[in-house]
C-alpha cells in the first residue's frame, strides 16, 4: 500500500487535503474487471449479445441533435473583455498558474478557482450550468463498453491567435506513444462533439485557458511531430465512465500511460453515485521510468510523483504529457446496486505530425487541418507571450 509519506503533493491553485491511499481490492472483487475477460468486448453490440440484461448494454439509440436554434448563440470573445477588471484578474491568475506549470510541469486548479477564471474570460454563467449536463447526450464508445463518449478536433493557431474546429478524423494511439491497451494501434471512430458543447462559452473559455497556459512552454519533444509549426492539434473528448453492478468502469484501463501528446488537460464535469471517499478515480502521476501498462496497484512508490482527485465541478489537472506518465483508479459506487458515473472533458494537445510519407507516425494520414464544414467554430485567443515576443 502506498502511503502519504512517499507522495509529493501536486502544486495547485489552493490547498486541499486528500485522503491517504487505501487498498480497494475488496471493492474491486464485486465487479468483473474488463481486462480479466477473454471475450471480445470491443463494442456495445458485443456487450449486448453476451449479456442482454447488463445495464451497460441498454444504451440509448443514436442521439438525434436538437433542432437548430432560431437565434445565433453569442460566442466567447476575450477581446471584448478588455475594459473589465475581472478580465485582468483572470489573466493575472492564469499567469501565476502558468509560472507554476513551467516550474512543476503540472498543476491542479480547484473548480471554484476555475469558475472565477472562466467568468473573467467572458464565459456566460448560464453556460456553466449547461456544461454540467452536456454528458447526458453521449453515445457508445467504439472499444470500451463501460464508457460513453464523443470527440472533436480543434486547432490552436498561434499565427492568427484563435482556436477553431477542424474536420472529423478518426483517432489512434500506439504503443510507441506509451499507450498499451487491447486497442493500441487501432483506428477508432467516435461520435462527434456537437454545438451544445463547442458553442458553450464556458467550454470555449477552457480552450482559451489552456492556450494561455501552454503557449510558449518548452517541453520534451516527441518523435515525428513538427515543433516548428505554430499550429497545434487539440483532440477533445467528452467522456462518461460507467460502473454497473456487473462491470467495473476504469477511466484508464490501459494502466500507466501517456496520451501521445505534449499537454494533457482533464476537467471534471460531475458524477452520480461515485464514492469519492473510497478513492474513486484518483489520478496518479509517475516518473517516466515507470513501466507502461502497469496497474495503479502495481506502481513503484519511488516512481510516484503525486496524486490528485477531481471532486468538484471544473476541478482541472494540466500536465506536460511528454514528462509525466499517469494512471487512474476505477470508479467505485456508493450504492453498489446502482450505476455510478463520472463525466470529464479531456483535452489532448500536440504539435502536428511531420508529413514524411512513410507512415512513421500512426496519425500521419489522419491529422488534417481542414475546417469542419458542418460544425464551424472559431474564437480568439489572448497570448501575452506573443504580444511581447517571449516564451517562458
Amino acid at each position: 500500500m502506498l502511503t502519504s509519506t512517499v507522495v509529493k503533493q501536486l502544486p495547485r491553485a489552493s490547498t486541499r487535503s486528500l485522503r491517504p491511499i487505501q487498498a480497494a481490492s475488496t471493492r474491486l472483487q464485486r465487479h468483473r474487471l474488463y481486462h480479466e475477460t477473454s471475450n471480445s468486448r470491443a463494442s456495445v453490440e458485443t456487450a449486448r449479445a453476451l449479456n442482454p440484461t447488463d445495464p451497460i448494454a441498454n444504451l440509448p439509440p443514436t442521439w438525434t441533435p436538437p433542432p437548430a436554434p432560431t437565434t445565433i448563440r453569442p460566442q466567447l470573445d476575450v477581446t471584448k473583455q478588455v475594459f473589465k477588471p475581472s478580465y485582468y484578474q483572470a489573466v493575472a491568475e492564469i499567469m501565476k498558474l502558468r509560472s507554476k506549470y513551467i516550474t512543476n510541469r503540472s498543476i491542479f486548479v480547484e473548480g471554484s478557482d476555475m469558475v472565477s477564471i472562466l467568468l473573467g474570460l467572458g464565459a456566460m454563467p448560464s453556460d456553466l450550468d449547461r456544461l454540467q449536463h452536456v454528458s447526458n447526450n453521449l453515445y457508445s464508445d467504439p472499444t470500451l463498453p463501460f464508457r460513453r463518449s464523443r470527440n472533436g478536433r480543434f486547432c490552436f493557431d498561434f499565427s492568427t491567435s484563435s482556436v477553431r474546429r477542424l474536420e472529423f478524423q478518426p483517432f489512434a494511439l500506439s504503443v510507441e506513444e506509451d499507450f498499451k491497451r487491447h486497442d493500441s494501434g487501432q483506428i477508432r471512430i467516435f461520435d462527434e462533439v456537437q454545438d451544445e458543447l463547442q458553442l458553450n462559452t464556458a467550454f470555449q473559455a477552457l480552450l482559451v485557458f489552456k492556450g494561455m497556459i501552454c503557449h510558449g512552454v518548452t517541453t520534451a519533444q516527441r518523435p515525428r511531430l513538427d515543433y516548428s509549426s505554430d499550429k497545434w492539434v487539440c483532440t477533445l473528448f467528452n467522456l462518461r465512465t460507467v460502473t454497473t453492478p456487473h462491470l467495473l468502469g476504469e477511466p484508464a484501463l490501459e494502466g500507466v500511460h501517456t496520451d501521445g501528446v505534449d499537454h494533457t488537460m482533464t476537467t471534471y464535469l460531475g458524477s452520480e453515485n461515485m464514492d469519492v471517499e473510497a478513492n474513486s478515480a484518483v489520478t496518479y502521476m509517475h516518473d517516466m521510468s515507470e513501466v507502461t501498462g502497469a496497474k495503479y496497484t502495481e506502481i513503484k512508490p519511488q516512481n510516484l510523483r503525486s496524486r490528485v482527485q477531481h471532486r468538484h465541478f471544473l476541478d482541472t489537472l494540466l500536465l506536460v504529457d511528454t514528462e509525466n506518465k499517469h494512471s487512474l483508479s476505477p470508479v467505485l459506487p456508493v450504492d453498489e446496486t446502482k450505476e455510478a458515473t463520472r463525466d470529464m472533458l479531456i483535452f489532448f494537445t500536440r504539435r502536428p505530425v511531420l508529413k514524411t510519407g512513410d507512415r512513421g507516425h500512426i496519425s500521419e494520414s489522419i491529422d488534417s487541418f481542414r475546417l469542419h464544414s458542418e460544425l464551424p467554430m472559431e474564437v480568439p485567443l489572448f497570448l501575452p507571450g506573443k504580444i511581447f515576443g517571449k516564451g517562458e
